[in-house]
Parts: C-alpha cells; structure tokens; sequence
C-alpha cells in the first residue's frame, strides 16, 4: 500500500474500528513486517518438514543408548554372585568389584577389548607393570578391572600430581590405591605384595606422542630402580590402537610450549572412537641383582617397543583400527 493509499484508507474509514484496522495496516507497511511475515512462513515450512527428520535420526541413538546400558546391566548382573560375596567381606571390595563389571562392560561393548598374556600376571606376589601411556589411558582402567575380576587383586598405581588436584577425584584414587611416589612408597607397596602400574612417559607421552607411536621416557629410570630395590620382575604392557580411542593435540608447538614453560598438562583431546583394543603383556624380565638402573631401564623400553613393533601398524589409522572389529586376529601370546 502506497502512502497515498494509506492516506485514503485513513480519510475514508467510517468508523473508529475501520480506522484501527487501517492504522495497523499502515504501521506494518511502515516496519516492514509484511516481508517478515513471509519469512517466518518460510521458516514454519522449514521446521514442518525437518523436525520429522531430526526425530528420526535421534530416536535411533536413543534407543542404542538405552541398549547399552541394558548390556552393562546384564555385566553387572552376571557376576552378582562375586559382588554379593565381596560386599558381605568389606565394603570396598564390593565397590571395587561393581565398578570393574561396569568398565569391564564398557570395554567389551565399546573396543571389543582383548588381553594377551594375562596368564603373565602372578596370583600372588608383587610384579612391576610398565606401559605405553594413550592420549587418555582408558586402556589401564580396563586392564586394572580386568585384573580385579580374573586375579582378585587389585593393583596399585602411580599417577601425576595433577591428578590429586582434581576436585572430587580424591575417594577415587584412595580406594584403587592410587599414589604419585616417591621411590619409597612404591618400593614399600611392592615388598607388601602388591601389583604395581607405571607409565614412565607420563603425562609427557600422553600429550605429545602420537600415531607412530614414540615412547617419550626421556632419561627416567626411576621405576627401574623401584624394581631392582624390591627385588621384583618387570612386565611389558602395550595396548593396540590406543591412539586410535583417543588422539591429543600437544603436538602443535603452543600446547607443547605452555607444558615446558609452565609444566601445564593441558591439550585438547579428541575421539572416543570405538576402535578395537588389545592389551599384550610381555614376558616378565626378573629381578637381576648384576643389572644398573640404567641397564634395566633400557631393557623395559626395547621390551615395549617390541611389543609396539610386533602388534601395532605405524603409522595408526582410525579407520583400520575399526575395521579391526569386524575380524579376528590370530596372534602369538
């Protein structure tokens, strides 16, 4: 409508109600929303058609969501009899053993996870576990439920401080027996018996290593000695695709800057792909009284980079490792 039509309409309405409808008319001419009118017609048209869409694409997520925790149930629920048993001993038993079912769960659903060698764990006795450290070590966790669930044992570990600092994470670390050191400690907790994990990468590793697979232990020879004051046997630990789950980006020269400079573990991680995961464990190297520190230190790491080089294609490549679920490898434990 034209000014000059919005003119007529106001000289030539009769009553005060055609006067009102024409002051609207005239004022929505004027703020342009009659063009608006047909945008949101436009986009009441695009929401008709896509919201079907968009419910049926997640309905589907909803249900394999649902699924999955039925199946973790089921885990749960088959080894009732050991967690009914544990929690009539000691409580943190019981917690333990519930919560192993449940990653245990996880691991077999997710990364069709797999171990090698788990015969190579004693029943009884302390041993010294040392592996390659992933972006995010999902794999230790699943190691460390199946080692509760098979062994009936738990075994301690040695994390980074910064762990510690975590809010909420203390409980956690306190009943899976988790310490940052010192020497002695570790020292102490095996001549007590225990099993021990250690990943003498670390953080540094976790960060900055990446699909080929560089072990990153520098000139650390701590966990060496910590084996040859306890008097105990070393064993190799190295999962497959374990860059393939879960990838970080401190390879890029910021993120590795800000860790030296200000020893930040900071770097974006991503993935959470569901590849296939293998754990192998290596033979045990036993306690040689004749062997330095750093005799043995470079033993253990030419024992998991053998363990790399014999189970691992370099470079890792996310889409093989998940084709590696729809197939089964014969190998040599």
């Amino acid at each position: 409508m034209s000014d000059g039509g919005n003119q007529s309409c106001l000289s030539t309405a009769q009553d005060s109600f055609s006067f009102l409808v024409c002051v609207f008319h005239t004022l929505e001419e004027w703020a342009g929303l009659g063009r608006a009118e047909d945008y949101l017609s436009v986009l009441e048209y695009l929401l008709w058609v896509f919201t079907p869409l968009a419910i049926v694409f997640i309905l589907p997520f909803l249900i394999v969501i649902l699924l999955y925790l039925s199946i973790l149930f089921l885990h749960v629920y088959k080894r009732k009899n050991q967690l009914r048993e544990a929690y009539c001993n000691n409580l943190w038993d019981g917690a333990r053993k519930t919560l192993a079912a449940l990653w245990d769960g996880h691991g077999a659903i997710w990364h069709g996870y797999e171990i090698h060698g788990m015969q190579k764990i004693p029943e009884k006795g302390a041993a010294l576990i040392v592996y390659y450290h992933g972006a995010i070590p999902i794999d230790y966790y699943y190691f460390l439920a199946n080692v509760i669930i098979q062994k009936g044992r738990t075994c301690h570990s040695v994390a980074d401080h910064f762990l510690f600092r975590i809010p909420g994470f203390k409980l956690l670390l306190e009943v899976f027996s988790v310490m940052h050191g010192p020497q002695e400690e570790c020292v102490r907790a095996l001549r007590s018996g225990h099993l021990l994990g250690i990943s003498p990468g670390g953080v540094r590793e976790a960060l900055f290593s990446d699909e080929t697979y560089p072990l990153l232990w520098g000139n650390r020879r701590g966990f060496a000695q910590v084996a040859i004051d306890a008097q105990v046997p070393i064993i190799p630990m190295f999962t497959q695709n374990v860059r393939e789950g879960f990838r970080s980006l401190g390879t890029l020269k910021f993120f590795r800057w800000t860790y030296e400079r200000f020893r930040l573990p900071f770097a974006p991680v991503y993935g959470g792909f569901p590849v296939k995961f293998r754990t192998y464990l290596g033979d045990p190297i036993p306690y040689d009284p004749g062997v330095t520190s750093a005799e043995l230190a470079e033993k253990v790491q030419q024992a998991v980079q053998s363990l790399i080089d014999q189970h691992q294609k370099i470079p890792g490549n996310v889409l093989r490792a998940l084709l590696e679920r729809f197939h089964t490898r014969k190998e040599d434990e």
